[in-house]
């Protein structure tokens, strides 16, 4: 974060829902600020007696200049506004030889030209910083694909927020997809943060995305990522591989709206229905995390819950609810769900991301990712009508059959073609 917008946070509070690392510019209205406290400084030295000068106070000019613009010039432009100022100030107090005037004279040379220097390398620093934003961003788009509106059966939205303020992709993952077998997604969270945690996320959602279509059990498709996140790790000599570990949970939506669950250490999700309150699904036997166990050993139980049409489940990772505010009190998300469960799926995370940001009123300190599911099947009349095809009957032995029909004589015509009659 640039220090203008380091500043214009701890004023104003952080902006619920904005992008975490985000930088931005004061409003064109700050440019005159230089103006006015030059204006300021020469208004005091009038009506201050002439034996007391305020003349050094110019060199502040300057360096405020370098704060409130990102052109490289304006330092130098002001620099130079406030040295005529300061020679018009030493000429009416007659103090153009006195060495406070030309310390003054120096002083402002000096911090014009390290205000130039300083908004060179900020500018240059966040041009990094955008080319590095967007290359997270092609990196995040390949590996947390967009999801749909509509998946299937259900209504699905996703919210991300990374920790890391300006990478904007961290170690928690999530996917939905529509398979054969029903709706299937999956919500986790790597150990640890950086490159490491961002590489173990992409082998757990490649196995997803593949064991998702090809597994009929739930079960077995944890299995599957457990296989794969052991293989990975070991292949790649991935540091700490003794002490990493994903926990996640898998839910499926089969057609006749059974909701199966698998979890692995992940916090359970919550489900909302009507106007109850929000409960969490939770399992009657815990299982660990993925990696703390022999992949071969990894057969969670199946957790069956029927949906309603309008049954919305929560999937969330820890950076959720151990959000803390400045008193140290986690966010109770079973209590403020149902406060923000108006809207679609995507207005419904909007106001949950906007609530936790004003209870813990700064950046998230972890990555924060929640997945909305709402199950919808379609109606009659929006199923697509089936294609009737022409059926050929076998002939009625009982019915006797149709004439032939005879065919047209051609006859002759005066020009030499055939006509028939």
């Amino acid at each position: 974060m640039s220090a203008t917008g380091w500043i214009r946070e701890r004023f104003a509070g952080p902006a619920p829902g904005a992008a975490p690392g985000a930088t931005g510019t004061w409003p064109r209205t700050a440019l005159s600020l230089p103006f006015i406290g030059m204006a300021l400084v020469v208004v005091l030295d009038y009506f201050t007696d002439a034996a007391v000068t305020v003349e050094p106070a110019l060199t502040a000019v300057p360096a405020l200049a370098a704060v409130v613009s990102r052109r490289t010039w304006y330092p130098l432009a002001i620099g130079a506004c406030t040295e005529a100022a300061a020679f018009l100030m030493a000429f009416r107090n007659d103090v153009l030889g006195e060495s406070v005037h030309s310390a003054t004279v120096f002083a402002i040379v000096l911090v014009a030209a390290i205000g130039w220097v300083s908004a060179t390398l900020r500018l240059r620093q966040e041009r990094l910083l955008a080319d590095a934003q967007l290359v997270a961003s092609i990196a995040r788009r390949v590996l947390l694909r967009p999801v749909p509106d509509r998946v299937g059966t259900v209504r699905a939205a996703v919210h991300y927020a990374a920790a890391a303020a300006h990478a904007r992709i961290g170690g928690d993952l999530y996917e939905v997809v529509n398979t054969r077998h029903g709706v299937r997604a999956v919500v986790g969270d790597v150990r640890g943060k950086g490159l490491g945690a961002v590489e173990t996320a992409a082998a757990v959602l490649g196995a997803f995305r593949e064991a998702a279509h090809q597994e009929a059990a739930l079960d077995r498709v944890a299995g599957w990522l457990a296989d794969s996140l052991d293989r990975a790790l070991h292949e790649n000599d991935h540091p700490g591989v003794e002490e990493e570990f994903v926990t996640l949970v898998l839910i499926g939506v089969g057609p006749d709206g059974t909701a199966e669950i698998v979890n692995c250490g992940h916090p359970a999700p919550l489900l909302l229905r009507g106007t109850e309150a929000a409960r969490p699904l939770e399992l009657a036997e815990t299982v660990p995390p993925l990696g703390v166990l022999d992949p071969a050993d990894v057969r969670p139980p199946v957790h069956r819950v029927p949906l309603h049409p309008g049954d919305r489940v929560l999937l969330f990772t820890d950076g959720v609810i151990e959000a803390r505010d400045r008193a140290g009190t986690f966010y109770p998300l079973a209590e403020r769900l149902p406060r923000c469960a108006r809207g679609g799926p995507v207005d419904v995370l909007r106001l949950l991301h906007e609530d936790v940001v004003r209870h813990v009123g700064r950046q998230l300190g972890d990555d924060a990712a929640m997945l909305l599911l709402q199950y919808e099947p379609p109606s009659a009349a929006d199923r697509p009508e089936p294609a009737v095809t022409a059926v050929q009957l076998p002939a009625d032995p009982a019915r006797p059959a149709a004439p032939p029909v005879p065919p047209v004589p051609l006859v002759p015509q005066q020009n030499g073609h055939l006509s028939r009659q």
